[in-house]
């Protein structure tokens, strides 16, 4: 498996530059706090690259266009909660969403409860070799805890949108749970590694590329419903006048 860091982009500093940061990745800025123009100021983010505008006409009875559809909604609710994760290499979140477009369900990825954050491994790999020394054999997937977090007796008919493809496991669970569709934003195809099971850590004759398989695979013979999606347009949400520039909020295509 290949280790090697990654160094990731960091946004601009001055005013011009993030112009072109954020022109150059069709980003559009969503500021909440008050005053919004604080933010916007403090942030350095130009004023005609925000989406959400005060109306100037306050008898203007219209309601307001841009905003979120129910799928760049829950998807966004998704990747918000992914931010919860410890994981320093993968944040995945899945949120449960009934009929009635109603929240039944948020979860990420992390160690059980109980399981302290700085006692078992984040490491993807091990000088020992071990699995024990990775992360794999002790996280509990987003999908899983979205299922365990849920605030209503059955799931049953419910949809799931998740920030990456459910591996053979939590698929499983998923049909199980009653899940009929599945909304996810991230595809999972990787190269043919060895894998000692579908939570990725090295070892046995299992690939990542099989255990999505046998996933997808899984999910077509009960019936559920697969359908990616993209953000209708790439939101960056910048909240609170508290926000510094050093913030990551700039650093994000939707996730």
């Amino acid at each position: 498996m290949n280790c090697t860091a990654v160094k990731k982009e960091r946004p601009p500093s001055t005013q011009l530059s993030r112009r072109k940061y954020i022109d150059t990745r069709r980003l559009r800025v969503i500021v909440s706090g008050s005053p919004p123009k604080a933010t916007t100021e403090k942030l350095g983010i130009p004023e005609d690259l925000i989406l959400e505008r005060k109306r100037d006409d306050p008898f203007d009875p219209r309601p307001r266009e841009g905003y979120l559809s129910w799928d760049d909604y829950f998807m966004c609710v998704a990747f918000l909660s992914a931010q919860r994760s410890k994981d320093p290499n993968k944040q995945v979140g899945a949120c449960i969403v009934s009929s009635d477009q109603i929240i039944l369900g948020i979860g990420y990825n992390g160690f059980p409860r109980g399981c302290s954050d700085n006692e078992l491994p984040w490491a993807k790999c091990a000088d020992s070799g071990s699995p024990l020394d990775t992360k794999y054999p002790y996280v509990c997937h987003a999908e899983l805890n979205a299922i365990l977090n849920k605030n209503t007796a059955s799931l049953q008919g419910a949809k799931m949108y998740v920030t990456m493809f459910p591996c053979n496991e939590c698929s499983k669970l998923l049909i199980q749970a009653g899940i009929r569709e599945i909304v996810f934003y991230e595809d999972k195809a990787a190269p043919p590694v060895k894998y000692s099971s579908p939570n990725e850590a090295p070892g046995s004759d299992i690939r990542q590329v099989d255990a999505y398989a046998a996933s997808k695979r899984l999910l077509h013979l009960a019936g559920v419903k697969l359908r990616q999606h993209q953000l209708d347009r790439p939101l960056v949400l910048c909240v609170g006048v508290h926000a510094e520039k050093k913030d990551i909020v700039l650093n994000a295509d939707a996730t």
